[in-house]
């Protein structure tokens, strides 16, 4: 058995492992797809001819492409990106100054989203009738409207007409904890709305399927409590596809973040990956596109091990 769930976990890390190879070398290629060379992006349009091709030789531009890949390869691996061709600062330096901002979008909007999409899921499944077709039609309304169209309107109500938040801008948490809540509260909550009503569709439905068991029935039937019945055993019941839903929610968001970066000028990596694809700067967009691969395709992995290992089933199998 031990052997067998080594195994597993050998295969699944080797995917996830291949994975980011893959996605490396389809941005490594990419970004040499693009016009321009390093020399001319760093330089400007002004710059001479023989500048550029000396800015171009100093950085190995003119090597073949598989040694620029594996010695771009070999330096990633080791944490550097290399430097920006636009400001001359460290790629991996201004990246992890970036993912704290996106990290905390991401998990702040899905752990609200997980707490009020459970919680209309339970209450629409358990309550029915015309309280299940409210939620639903909600449900429904808020996973159509566009993020920006809602942070927009948050901000108008709760940064403009409110000044209850502020409307733009990032405190990080080590210069002020409070100042860091309020600057994330706009952007988390825009982003929660929609990830809340797919998880409240994902639990409704996993919570009618679970309260149709024999043992929920069973439990029905004796003096257990309502709360008992619906929140420990029926959840539980429910909870694979629902936590499947919350991860994949997490993975949705960290990747759309951009949108609510710039709406709410937050620093973070979609901010950059806009910012490095319009300027060309090739070795930001490398190092951007591979921080976010590797955090997917970890999530990914920590859910799919977590789902073998909890559902019977698949652990059976």
């Amino acid at each position: 058995m031990e052997v067998t769930v080594a195994l597993f976990i050998a295969k699944r890390l080797l995917m996830a492992l291949a994975t980011v190879l893959v996605v490396a070398v389809l941005a490594f290629l990419l970004v040499h797809a693009m016009p321009g060379s390093p020399g001319a992006v760093s330089l400007g349009a002004g710059a001479s001819q023989e500048a550029i091709d000396e800015v171009n030789q100093r950085l190995g531009w003119s090597d073949s492409l598989p040694v620029q890949f594996f010695r771009w390869l070999g330096a990633a691996v080791q944490g550097d990106f290399g430097i920006s061709l636009i400001d001359g600062r460290s790629v991996s330096a201004d990246l992890a100054g970036r993912l704290p901002v996106t990290a905390s979008l991401a998990a702040g909007a899905t752990l609200l989203s997980a707490v009020l999409g459970i919680a209309l899921g339970v209450t629409a499944a358990v309550r029915g009738g015309v309280v299940d077709r409210i939620i639903g039609g909600v449900a429904g309304m808020a996973v159509a409207l566009p993020a920006f169209w809602i942070g927009i309107i948050f901000v108008y109500l709760l940064a403009v007409q409110s000044p209850v938040f502020p409307a733009t801008g990032y405190v990080p948490f080590d210069v002020s904890p409070r100042d860091w809540a309020l600057s994330l509260a706009l952007p988390v909550i825009t982003l929660a709305v929609g990830g809340a009503a797919f998880i409240a569709r994902q639990t409704r439905a996993s919570m009618l399927e679970a309260l149709q068991q024999e043992h929920i029935r069973t439990l029905r039937a004796t003096a257990t409590p309502t709360w008992k019945i619906l929140y420990v055993h029926a959840l539980r019941y429910a909870s694979l596809p629902i936590v499947a839903g919350i991860a994949l929610q997490f993975i949705q968001l960290f990747g759309g973040s951009v949108i609510a970066e710039q709406l709410f000028a937050m620093p973070g990596l979609g901010q950059a990956v806009q910012n490095s694809v319009s300027t060309h700067d090739a070795p930001s967009v490398q190092g951007v596109v591979v921080i976010a691969t590797v955090v997917v395709v970890a999530v990914n992995l920590v859910l799919e091990l977590a789902t073998k290992f909890l559902d019977p089933k698949l652990r059976a199998s």
